[in-house]
């Protein structure tokens, strides 16, 4: 039966040559100055300016405005007192919006913080119980301005104040502290005169997946696998609710947006240090080669980063090590997917390609979302942008052995959903894990245990062997390339209805 995302062979040749050409044009802007955890040499050091994950949905209790958010921060630990986690200062935390195609933003969204403390003589994050944003026992505090900025070809041509001073979400530091989170958390969400609604502070980080993947791919044994690695832990999050009418353009629905990341360098001038707008492109499609240049770079010059799409590295580690036959390269299929949007779904008129989250806000929001989205049939998700609840890791998958070349599969890594339920109205990321929550699980381990595994010897340990492992293309694939496959992201299963 077809399908609506089934991708003709001659259109994806298409895009692929327009990308080839773009990538001999000279012509455009000048770079850029200087999902996603951790996912480049360079922004692993600097988790504060790291952007873990982008958003992009139309919402689902107001329709007529569209949604975005983008995460940073990764693993933030509840418990990890006594600073806890903040935005930096040093820092300009962007979203870009392009709304006609070219790969340039016509707007851009800025959040500056900035840090205040009521008593510098303890140590404490707060003094007492905190039962308002403004309370005096929350010693540390951060508010941000948020600025608009209008764009034309990418060069910023006017800017807007928003919003001044808007308290930030604190961390959620235990039940002791701040005994009703949820205020807090609704007085941290400031309605615009535009109607348009933001939010900034701390959350539950909505990626789910299974990392132990990092261990050698389980050396071949999955036996492991479903165990949401990220449940537990926060992230900080920004978000924006906007009329959808002030988003587009000339009747054009379908925008791209990405995030930015701007550091002050020593010198002062604004050092571009992470971007991302679809999930795991930088993790597992670009080599370490290419890691920190993507992260410093503009949409415009994605041509350069051709050839780690259709000639990915990931099918051929997966038929290295478990044998399911790699789809032969070029691959055209992933243009579309990543780079130009798919046809008569969330493709521009006139695309540049370039990694943008490409969302076609005219599509209304499902009744009932699927978490494969547009590969079961939901249209108004994954990859027509990315909304909370998408399962990103089991559709990339799936897309890159091949389910858009004929080769039907059922891979994923059999976490279906995050560990907490989400919100039903904005900022819809869930309250972040309070850090007097017990940690249970495969988050601790005794010391019996430890003990026990430190005694244990190689000729009585009951773990497969990995001598038929060929370890150079794993070892190859270095930090970040394996993120994808995430912990046994090869597991075969039915899927919870049909594919059409």
């Amino acid at each position: 039966m077809s399908r609506p995302f089934h991708l003709k062979a001659a259109a994806l040749f298409t895009a692929a040559a327009a990308l080839a050409a773009a990538a001999l044009s000279g012509s455009g802007p000048g770079a850029a100055t200087a999902s996603s955890h951790r996912e480049a040499p360079l922004i692993s050091g600097q988790p504060q300016y790291d952007n873990t994950d982008v958003y992009a949905f139309v919402s689902p209790d107001k329709p007529d405005t569209t949604t975005l958010v983008a995460n940073f921060s990764p693993f933030e630990e509840p418990a990890g007192g006594p600073n806890f986690f903040k935005f930096a200062n040093d820092a300009r935390y962007d979203i870009n919006v392009d709304n006609d195609g070219d790969s340039l933003p016509e707007f851009t969204y800025r959040f500056s913080f900035k840090d205040s403390f009521q008593n510098r003589n303890t140590f404490l994050y707060n003094t007492g119980p905190v039962k308002s944003l403004a309370d005096p026992n929350l010693n540390f505090r951060q508010t941000y301005d948020l600025t608009l900025i209008h764009r034309r070809h990418g060069i910023p041509v006017a800017s807007r104040r928003l919003a001044s001073d808007v308290p930030v979400a604190p961390s959620n530091v235990g039940r002791a502290s701040m005994p009703d989170y949820r205020k807090l958390r609704e007085q941290a969400v400031k309605t615009l005169s535009s109607g348009a609604q933001v939010f900034a502070g701390q959350a539950d980080d909505p990626f789910f997946l299974d990392l132990r993947v990092f261990d050698l791919l389980y050396g071949g044994n999955l036996k492991e696998v479903g165990n949401d690695t990220l449940r537990g832990y926060n992230v900080q999050t920004v978000a924006l609710q906007i009329p959808t009418k002030a988003l587009i353009a000339h009747g054009q629905p379908i925008v791209g947006v990405f995030s930015t990341v701007q550091r002050k360098s020593a010198g002062g001038d604004w050092v571009q240090v992470s971007r991302l707008g679809m999930p795991l492109v930088n993790e597992v499609v670009n080599p370490i080669k290419d890691k920190d240049k993507f992260n410093a770079s503009s949409p415009w010059h994605d041509a350069q980063f051709l050839p780690n799409v259709t000639n990915p590295e990931l099918p051929k580690l997966i038929e290295g090590i478990y044998q399911i036959a790699a789809p032969a390269a070029p691959r055209n299929d992933l243009v579309q997917v990543f780079l130009t949007g798919v046809p008569k779904l969330n493709q521009p008129p006139k695309v540049r390609p370039a990694e943008l989250m490409r969302l076609n806000t005219s599509i209304p929001p499902a009744a009932e979302p699927k978490r494969l989205g547009v590969l079961d049939g939901d249209n108004a998700g994954f990859p027509n942008g990315r909304r909370l609840g998408d399962d990103v890791l089991d559709i990339s998958l799936q897309v890159v052995e091949g389910e858009l070349l004929g080769k039907k599969n059922d891979l994923g890594d059999m976490v279906d959903a995050n560990d907490v339920k989400l919100e039903k109205a904005f900022p819809y990321v869930a309250l972040p894990t309070s850090g007097s929550a017990v940690q249970r699980g495969d988050r601790k381990e005794t010391l019996s245990k430890r003990a026990a595994n430190l005694r244990a010897t190689p000729a009585a340990s009951t773990e497969p062997t990995t001598e038929r492992m060929p370890l150079v293309p794993v070892l190859a694939l270095g930090v970040g390339a394996a993120f994808l496959v995430s912990g046994g992201a090869l597991w075969f299963r039915r899927r919870r209805g049909p594919i059409r």
